[in-house]
C-alpha cells in the first residue's frame, strides 16, 4: 500500500501490484502519448517529443564528433530490394506493411514501407563509390520505421516508432569491425551518463542476431520488474549486402573489391526505458540531461508584494546560464496543485519562493530523485542548481546501477536458472554449450531469451546450464520487453 506521502496519486496503478498498468498510466497522465487510430500505432505528444528530442540532440552531436553525416532516404522500399539478401528479407518478411495501390491503380512491384534500410541504402552506395578514396562512408538517418506488431504498447514496441540508423561502409574488414564497436560504445555512454541507465553490452547469439548480419552486439537495460529491454544495437554486417547490392570500389592496388559495411540504431524505445527505470508512484523522475524542464519554479503566496518579481528574476538567471527553466506562475491553481503535476511530470528540480524565502535569501528546493527539501542560497542560484542538477544525475544513476548489479545471478543448473528468473527477477548468467537446442530450451521452458554473450567473464571449466557439456561461452538470460 502507497505511504501517505504518495496516496494522492490514486490515479496511477501501484508500481509494486500491476507494473504494466503503471506504465501505461504515466504514460497517459504525464502526457507522453496517446494511442492513434490505427491499431499498434502511438501520437507522441509535445512533453513525450521533447524527451526524444534532447535524446537526439545529444546523441547527434556524438555522431558527428565521431565523423558521422546526415541524410535521408525514402520511406517506400521495392519488394526486389528486400529479397536480395535472403537471410534480411526471411527475419522480416513478418513484419512488413505493403504498398500495393496508388490512388486506383495497382502497382507492377509491392513497396515495403520502411522497416529498416539497408537494402534502399546500400543500393545508392553502390552508385555512389568507386574507389577506395570515396572510403569510409559515414551515414546516419532519422527516421521512423513501420513493422507489424502483433503486440504492442507505447514506445516499447509500436507499429511505427521513430528512430536513427547508421550505415556505414569501409575499406576493411577490421575497420567495419572498429565502427561496429565504436558505435555500441556510443550507444552505452549517451545510456549511462545522459540517460542515468546503466547497460550490459556484448554479442547476440547465432539466433538472436539481426537478419543478414555476420554479428550483432547489444546494449541491454534491466527494468524494475526484472525484464531486460534491448536498448539499441550495433551490427556487422561483414560483405552480405556489397555482395547483394554491387557495392564495389577500385582498391589500393587497382582491383576491384567489395566494401565491407555496418549499421547501427537506437529508437523511441529509449524513452520507455527511461519512464521503466527512474519512474516511481508519483509518476516519472527524469534525468536532468534530458528533462524538457530541469528546473520549474513556482512562487509561493504569489499576491504579496515582491513575489512574483523574484521568481521571474530567478527563472531568468537560470535561463540564461542555459538551463531549461519552467516559471509556473498560473494563477488558476494552487501551488500544491502544481507540486503533484510537476512531480508527475518528473521535472528534477522545484524551486519554492514566498515571502519567507525572499527574506532569508533563499529559494527552498525539492529534488525529484530523493523527494528531499532543503534550501537554496538565491546568491549565486544558477551555479547552485547547476551543482544540484549534476548531483542528481549522478544519484540517479547510481541508484539504477545498484538495482541492475543488484539481479544479476549466477546458475549452473536448470533449476538454479528458474530460481533467478523467477524469485530474483533479472539476469541469470550461465555458461551455454553454443548449440541452439539448449538456448531454445531455455525459451521453451522459461521463457527467457539470451540477452548477449560476455565470454570475458567466463570461468573456465564450466559446463552448459542445459546439457552439462564444456561450456563456449558465458551469456546473460532474461525475461524481455
Amino acid at each position: 500500500m502507497a505511504n501517505k506521502n504518495e496516496q494522492f496519486v490514486e490515479h496511477i496503478a501501484d508500481i509494486t501490484k500491476d507494473f504494466p498498468q503503471w506504465y501505461t498510466d504515466v504514460v497517459k497522465q504525464a502526457e507522453l502519448a496517446d494511442y492513434g487510430p490505427v491499431k499498434g500505432t502511438m501520437v507522441i505528444r509535445p512533453y513525450g517529443y521533447a524527451i526524444w528530442e534532447n535524446m537526439r540532440d545529444e546523441l547527434d552531436m556524438r555522431f558527428k564528433k565521431t565523423g558521422h553525416v546526415n541524410a535521408y532516404f525514402p520511406l517506400f522500399i521495392p519488394e526486389s530490394y528486400l529479397t536480395r539478401e535472403a537471410e534480411h528479407v526471411e527475419g522480416f518478411a513478418p513484419e512488413v506493411a505493403w504498398v500495393t495501390h496508388g490512388g486506383k491503380e495497382e502497382l507492377a512491384e509491392r513497396l515495403a514501407i520502411r522497416p529498416t534500410s539497408e537494402t534502399i541504402i546500400c543500393s545508392m552506395y553502390a552508385k555512389w563509390l568507386q574507389s577506395y578514396r570515396d572510403l569510409p562512408i559515414l551515414m546516419n538517418q532519422w527516421a521512423n520505421v513501420v513493422r507489424w506488431e502483433k503486440t504492442t504498447r507505447p514506445f516499447l514496441r509500436t507499429s511505427e516508432f521513430l528512430w536513427q540508423e547508421g550505415h556505414t561502409v569501409h575499406e576493411t574488414a577490421g575497420e567495419a569491425v572498429e565502427e561496429t564497436l565504436r558505435m555500441l560504445e556510443v550507444y552505452r555512454e549517451f545510456c549511462e551518463n545522459v540517460l542515468a541507465i546503466p547497460m550490459v553490452t556484448g554479442k547476440k547469439t547465432e539466433k538472436e542476431k539481426f537478419a543478414g548480419a555476420v554479428d550483432t552486439y547489444t546494449i541491454e537495460a534491466l527494468m524494475p520488474d526484472g525484464k531486460a529491454l534491448q536498448s539499441g544495437t550495433s551490427h556487422f554486417l561483414g560483405q552480405n549486402f556489397a555482395k547483394a547490392f554491387g557495392i564495389k570500389f577500385q582498391s589500393r592496388e587497382g582491383a576491384e573489391e567489395l566494401g565491407w559495411s555496418t549499421s547501427w540504431g537506437v529508437s523511441t524505445r529509449l524513452v520507455g526505458a527511461l519512464i521503466m527505470v527512474h519512474g516511481d508512484q508519483r509518476g516519472l523522475a527524469l534525468p536532468p540531461m534530458v528533462a524538457p524542464h530541469q528546473v520549474v519554479v513556482i512562487p509561493v503566496a504569489a499576491h504579496k508584494e515582491g513575489v512574483s518579481e523574484k521568481c521571474a528574476d530567478v527563472a531568468g538567471l537560470l535561463s540564461e546560464a542555459g538551463l531549461r527553466v519552467r516559471l509556473d506562475n498560473r494563477d488558476t491553481v494552487s501551488p500544491g496543485w502544481k507540486f503533484n503535476e510537476w512531480e508527475l511530470k518528473g521535472v528534477p528540480l522545484r524551486l519554492e519562493i514566498g515571502p519567507r524565502d525572499i527574506e532569508n535569501g533563499v529559494a527552498m528546493s525539492m529534488r525529484r530523485d530523493t523527494l528531499e527539501k532543503a534550501p537554496v542560497a538565491l546568491d549565486g542560484i544558477a551555479q547552485n542548481v547547476k551543482d544540484l542538477l549534476a548531483a542528481i544525475q549522478r544519484n540517479m544513476y547510481d541508484k539504477a546501477k545498484a538495482h541492475l548489479e543488484k539481479h544479476i545471478f549466477d546458475a549452473s543448473t536448470m533449476p538454479g536458472m528458474q530460481k533467478g528468473l523467477d524469485e530474483g527477477l533479472g539476469y541469470v548468467r550461465a555458461h551455454w554449450c553454443g548449440d541452439v537446442a539448449c538456448e531454445q530450451a531455455v525459451k521453451e521452458q522459461f521463457s527467457a531469451t539470451s540477452r548477449c554473450i560476455r565470454d570475458d567473464e567466463m570461468k573456465g571449466g564450466s559446463s552448459c546450464v542445459v546439457c552439462g557439456k564444456p561450456a563456449e561461452h558465458l551469456v546473460y538470460w532474461a525475461k524481455a520487453y
